[in-house]
């Protein structure tokens, strides 16, 4: 299949300094791979937004289902500060 393409100035150099580097054979390499890449992103991206949603979903479970209290940030930095103080004691 043959496509022609528009880009602008800036990408073209771009393409352009990719073929030079040899790196690439032609222009047509570097926009796939440039497409490869593009579509591994768009993969992980949707990965971690469904793991997000997941992880959104079963915090709400938990708050209603009542497994979720209030943060006593100040038991938290204790805790935090005798697990330090326990693995300086350590070294």
């Amino acid at each position: 299949m043959s496509l022609n393409v528009s880009l602008p100035t800036e990408m073209e150099n771009r393409v352009r300094e990719h073929v030079a580097s040899g790196m690439y054979g032609s222009a047509s390499e570097v926009i796939r791979e440039a497409l490869r890449l593009f579509e591994a992103y768009q993969a992980t991206r949707e990965s971690s937004f469904s793991k997000l949603k997941a992880d959104i979903a079963q915090g709400l479970s938990d708050i209603e289902t009542g497994r979720v209290g209030d943060l006593d940030m100040e038991s938290i930095k204790r805790q935090g500060r005798e697990a330090l103080a326990a693995r300086n004691t350590a070294k």
